[in-house]
């Protein structure tokens, strides 16, 4: 048993604990992970500003709308590339900051740096997958593809974990990443799916109140929708971007919490099938004459045949 069974997240869960589990761990880590979140949103809502929206909306000629978005390629991946990065230190935090209290914010910070780069490659090598599998899903018709897309995202949620806990080789994470996704395969697929439908109710419950103060505008988008535009005046406002900094700490953390109880799990799972085994070794397998009574010898005193 390693240092991670005293995480409060290890368990073998079912979906009712595993989502207990997700609640009590936000609410006791909620401040700081509120605050690293808001860092985040605030850092990703102002980046996407440098990405101009209204400009590319308004135009017609589809080569002129790609020249756009080839000019808009470099701020794109730095987006990404800074969202990888606050993704990683998150991570981290949720996986190791329960069981080191010394481990403040920026020790936190240098510590997940060396986690960056594998993960980084691991997450084009799955992109490269993923368009492989959305091509695949899209011969299956409808279906097909969302099947792909959430085993995409059941792959992904387990990549960091593995990653941070058994280390930081690319070939082995993916390695162990196929195996405890495919171990219990239908259960990761459902808990995942579970997941991210509550994520979603959450995240367009919490964009409504986002909207209150801009009701006026969104309204008229959708009864006029030649002032598209001025939806996305809206989204430029510092208001709107404040509010949705923190819409978003109050969700960006679930995701990483919930990947930590899918690993958590299937690690558990995997120790706990691997204790039976320890004790009940090959030489020791259960036979099926052990099943079944012994004959007693013909001089046993409870023997039947020696009684009357």
């Amino acid at each position: 048993m390693d240092q991670f069974s005293s995480h409060p997240l290890y368990r073998k869960h079912n979906i009712d604990s595993a989502m207990s589990s997700l609640w009590e761990f936000y609410k006791k880590k909620f401040v700081s992970l509120f605050i690293i979140s808001l860092v985040m949103s605030l850092v990703m809502q102002y980046a996407s500003t440098f990405v101009n929206i209204k400009e590319i909306q308004t135009a017609t000629d589809p080569m002129i709308m790609l020249g756009m978005l080839k000019d808009y390629i470099k701020p794109i991946l730095i987006i990404l590339l800074v969202n990888l990065l606050f993704t990683t230190i998150l991570q981290y935090y949720i996986i190791y900051s329960p069981l080191n209290s010394e481990d403040n914010v920026l020790v936190t910070l240098f510590k997940s740096l060396k986690y960056y780069i594998p993960y980084l490659i691991i997450m084009v090598l799955l992109a490269l997958a993923g368009v492989v599998a959305i091509v695949l899903g899209i011969l299956a018709l409808v279906i097909g593809v969302f099947f792909s897309i959430l085993y995409l995202m059941t792959l992904y949620l387990f990549i960091l974990p593995i990653m941070m806990v058994e280390g930081a080789n690319i070939g082995n994470t993916i390695s162990r990443t196929i195996t405890l996704v495919h171990r219990n395969f239908w259960s990761n697929i459902g808990w995942v799916a579970v997941f991210i439908i509550i994520l979603i109710v959450v995240s367009v419950i919490f964009s409504g109140i986002v909207l209150l103060p801009f009701t006026g505008n969104f309204v008229k988008t959708i009864m006029n929708p030649e002032d598209a535009t001025n939806l996305v005046d809206m989204t430029t406002n510092p208001l709107f971007i404040i509010l949705s900094a923190v819409v978003g700490a109050l969700t960006l953390p679930l995701m990483p919490i919930f990947a930590c109880i899918l690993y958590f799990n299937g690690k558990a799972g995997e120790e706990q099938g691997q204790s039976i085994t320890t004790s009940n070794p090959e030489n020791e397998k259960v036979r099926v004459e052990d099943l079944y009574a012994k004959p007693y010898s013909d001089d046993h005193p409870e023997n039947p045949e020696n009684k009357g």
